[in-house]
């Protein structure tokens, strides 16, 4: 087996157990701030947001950093690096005893655990040329799968040791588990290292990775392939918080007795609620899980189109498809309707990280690529962080319809600047 392939495979594993850690703990803030005595609704669902945003927030400035770091000091260094962090801070989560605690440690985990970035680079500077829209979407194909393994897991797991706080532990031993098999199982070609004497001490380190950040951000093409991913990420980002109060204008005034909804959630007996509750919670949860469905089905074909056609052209189609999706999302009279553009949104979403990272392997030389992964990287973290929040305000002022319009337009006037650039 080639070198690049081995380091592929062990990369694509550490991958899938880091992420199926990460997200076996993220939907259960409000439980584990609970539990950690924070009181109220409003005061749960105030601290879960801020943690909840608090890693992708600092990761948005860290991550393209580490990236330079990387492309100096080897990219294999920067993936152990990460997922060290993340079993240290992730672990300490485990013995925190107020919600501020936990609060600096996941501001703390962003700041130096992005394992992604350094990941895909890893891969991608030994794989060939013409493959490298294929590896960045079969990679994040793990990423996919732990996020939808992960939370029954995490739950699952909660429920067994009588904690969420506990699954802390577990996570940080999958951490550190993922670390000793790339360290042992990974290959790293120095000659795809930035050539000339490394840089000593730390200011000197940082003055460098600076430098190297500032040849990458001259680069027009890079700074429009981060734009659009920006907006695409956003305009997932503002509607997602806001998904459960479309599905229940989409089903107001509507009744349930006898219908195949209402017998399909039957089986769950959960206490005190209506079968309206019942249905309008399965519905919402259907709503994530097609697009997390179709997401993952897609992940790798994207990659693969955008080898043969261009990753450019590849990603104007995959902004289409995005824009496409939250415009029948905003139309949607009835339910099905919903559904179906939340089965094209997650086709569409899919290709951005391959392509993206595809379109940026052609633009950076090896010895950059960490660093022009990690601005790529950073686009989607910033968005992920600050679209819920610009979400949920603009909400009360123009509704969830008003928000999917709003979306479509963001995106769709940022894939028109990034195709005007191409001519």
């Amino acid at each position: 087996m080639a070198d690049w392939r081995r380091t592929y495979w062990v990369v694509w594993a550490a991958n899938l157990i880091t992420s199926i850690g990460m997200m076996s703990f993220l939907p259960f803030f409000p439980s584990l701030l609970e539990e950690l005595g924070v009181e109220g609704e409003g005061r749960v669902a105030l601290w879960a947001g801020l943690c909840f945003a608090a890693a992708p927030l600092t990761a948005t400035f860290s991550a393209p950093l580490w990236g330079a770091v990387g492309d100096r000091f080897g990219r294999k260094l920067m993936v152990c690096r990460s997922m060290v962090a993340i079993a240290l801070f992730v672990g300490a989560m485990g013995l925190a005893t107020a919600p501020w605690q936990l609060l600096a440690l996941r501001l703390a985990q962003g700041l130096f655990s992005g394992f992604i970035p350094p990941s895909i680079t890893l891969v991608s500077v030994l794989a060939p040329a013409d493959q490298q829209g294929r590896i960045a979407g079969n990679l994040t194909t793990s990423l996919a799968i732990g996020a939808l393994v992960g939370p029954l897991l995490g739950g699952l797991a909660a429920a067994a040791l009588g904690s969420h706080q506990r699954v802390f532990f577990c996570v940080a031993a999958a951490a550190a588990c993922a670390t000793l098999l790339v360290a042992l199982g990974a290959r790293e070609d120095r000659a795809t290292w930035r050539q000339g004497a490394a840089p000593v001490g730390a200011r000197a380190v940082l003055r460098a990775a600076f430098g190297d950040l500032r040849e990458v951000a001259a680069n027009p093409e890079l700074r429009s392939v981060a734009l659009l991913v920006f907006a695409m990420q956003f305009g997932l980002g503002a509607v997602n918080p806001v998904m459960e109060l479309h599905v229940r204008e989409l089903f107001a005034g509507a009744s349930f007795e006898g219908t195949l909804l209402e017998r399909a959630t039957e089986w769950s007996g959960a206490e005190g609620l209506t079968a309206r509750d019942r249905v309008l919670a399965f519905a919402t949860s259907l709503a994530f899980g097609v697009m997390a469905v179709a997401s993952l089905v897609t992940l790798g074909p994207w990659g693969r189109h955008g080898d043969r056609v261009g990753h450019r052209r590849a990603l104007v189609q995959c902004g289409v498809v995005c824009v496409a999706s939250l415009l029948l999302q905003a139309a949607a009279p009835v339910f099905l309707v919903l559904l179906t553009g939340r089965a094209v949104m997650g086709v569409g979403m899919s290709g951005i990280g391959p392509l993206a990272f595809g379109l940026a392997a052609g633009e950076a030389s090896a010895d950059r690529r960490g660093g022009a992964f990690g601005a790529v990287f950073s686009a989607r973290t910033f968005a992920v962080a600050v679209g819920g929040i610009v979400g949920g305000a603009a909400y009360a002022h123009i509704g969830v319809v008003g928000l999917f319009w709003a979306s479509a337009a963001l995106v769709a006037a940022a894939l028109a600047r990034f195709a005007y650039l191409a001519r």
